[in-house]
């Protein structure tokens, strides 16, 4: 099984002397394509930070990453954007669509910013497994959380990445629309054959996943199957 994301002896320190914080002791971890995983904590355990770095959107203090057989830390920032760019989905707690743009515009956004024709009979594949269909040219202001969120899954998807970061996904949504969003992620492993790795604090979004990772005071402390939800 050939590992998608893996990070190497990963460390993450803010500020200096003795207002230091060691947010990242030495963390390693891999995670395999096809696999969805879960990061759980407490407040302040790191994983929020960890998945920044698995993502590129910070850099550790020492460690290296790997994303797709691409080491994160040789690259500059130009190609690193480009990097997150192609080969990085994002699902975000608090959705992150344009307002001004409909749901189908929305959905090809990352696509449009790469310069990529977009793969009409794989964004009408998803729309259709997203269940958007008759909500395309809807703005997000017209749309419930729950459709809000089905959508910035489907934009994640949309290039079909080699690993989408969820960062609390369901933290906005009711129970229903949950369960309709980490659904669709665990659909997008199963189907798609997508690597998805979540961070969450709630366990019975956890109990979607095929592996959960615990940490606390900045280190991976478990490694396990979910509980069953």
């Amino acid at each position: 099984m050939s590992h998608i994301v893996s990070a190497i002896d990963v460390t993450r320190r803010y500020g200096e002397g003795e207002a230091a914080v060691d947010a990242l002791r030495g963390v390693s971890v891999a995670f395999a394509r096809g696999e969805f995983a879960a990061i759980m904590g407490p407040s302040g355990s790191g994983k929020s930070t960890l998945m920044h770095i698995l993502a590129g959107l910070d850099r550790p203090s020492s460690g290296e990453v790997v994303i797709d057989g691409v080491e994160l830390g040789g690259l500059d920032d130009g190609k690193l954007t480009e990097l997150r760019r192609d080969r990085i989905g994002f699902v975000f707690q608090a959705f992150n669509l344009l307002p001004v743009l409909n749901a189908r515009e929305n959905i090809l956004l990352p696509l449009e910013i790469a310069g990529r024709k977009p793969d009409e009979e794989w964004i009408a594949r998803l729309i259709d497994t997203v269940g958007l269909g008759d909500r395309l040219t809807h703005r997000p202001s017209e749309l419930s959380g729950g459709q809000q969120q089905r959508v910035a899954v489907a934009r994640a998807l949309a290039s079909r990445p080699a690993v989408i970061f969820a960062d609390e996904p369901t933290g906005n949504l009711d129970s229903a629309a949950s369960e309709e969003v980490l659904g669709l992620l665990r659909r997008s492993v199963d189907e798609f054959g997508q690597t998805v790795v979540m961070v969450t604090h709630e366990a019975h979004a956890a109990a979607h996943a095929d592996r959960v990772l615990e940490m606390a005071d900045g280190r991976i402390v478990a490694d396990r199957a979910p509980a069953v939800a």
